[in-house]
């Protein structure tokens, strides 16, 4: 049975995106102190800065990312999120490969994200890496923080 994908911006307010907000997080609260947490809220998500997906298959939300314009040049990777009974079938490379070409094609030529510098965040930092991004200082309005990774690429 052939599975249908898609990948396309929508509203962070859709109504079935729910559980995906909920996991995001419950995930970022897991093992980060409240003061290293730099996810957006859902509804600060609505901006003309940002440009938000949804990964659907089979037409159910499975995955989100965020694409956040830091300036003309440089964006911003935020809220990458794929449900965990999803996960190991390459959706997240997939999101991250559509974000980045979505960069591309906006004008971006730099791309940054920041991430956790715990263990349980160690496959999304792998999947960054692999994605071409490499561990910079911080960016943006960041600051140094021990439970932080920040990494950028060109585009």
């Amino acid at each position: 049975m052939t599975q249908s994908l898609s990948f396309a911006v929508e509203s962070p307010l859709t109504e079935d995106l729910g559980l995906l907000f909920q996991r995001h997080t419950a995930e970022m609260h897991a093992d980060t102190p409240p003061e290293s947490i730099h996810m957006m809220p859902r509804e600060t998500l609505v901006s003309p800065d940002i440009d938000f997906f949804v990964l659907r298959r089979d037409g159910v939300a499975v995955g989100m990312a965020a694409l956040k314009r830091l300036d003309p040049m440089h964006g911003e990777i935020k809220s990458m999120h794929v449900l965990a009974e999803a996960r190991g079938a390459g959706l997240s490379r997939l999101m991250l490969d559509r974000l980045s070409d979505h960069a591309r094609q906006s004008g971006l030529t730099r791309l940054s994200l920041e991430t956790g510098a715990q263990a349980s965040f160690a496959a999304a930092r792998r999947l960054y890496a692999r994605g071409g991004f490499a561990e910079c200082p911080p960016f943006g309005a960041y600051q140094p923080d021990p439970n932080s990774v920040f990494m950028t690429r060109m585009l």
